[in-house]
């Protein structure tokens, strides 16, 4: 086993680097603050997090329903004019005209 496995292993805890400091186990770093990284932020009492929430909303769900309507639309405008279609049958079987009619196939 070569030793830098034993020592990057996390378990030892060891001298680890070019002048053996020691970086801490995870969760443990205890190197130095690093230098030179600038970030900028807004305080969040100045930001408006809706900013634009009810346009956008508009505008993306027209975008989602317009393109799923093709999908949609057709198989259930089907099934509406063939549940219409079976009730109307069914009723029209279940009438006198319809049982006159059809007496004798039964």
């Amino acid at each position: 086993m070569f030793p830098t496995r034993a020592l990057r292993s996390g378990g030892g805890g060891g001298p680890i680097g070019k002048y053996g400091k020691f970086l801490g186990d995870w969760g443990n770093f205890g190197g130095q603050p690093q230098r030179g990284i600038i970030s900028y932020t807004v305080s969040s009492n100045r930001q408006n997090p809706l900013a634009g929430t009810l346009n956008d909303a508009i505008f993306n769900t027209w975008r989602r329903f317009s393109s799923q309507v093709l999908y949609i639309a057709p198989p259930l405008l089907l099934a509406y004019y063939a549940l219409s279609w079976a009730t109307e049958r069914n009723e029209y079987l279940n009438s006198k005209a319809g049982r006159k009619e059809f007496a004798g196939d039964e």
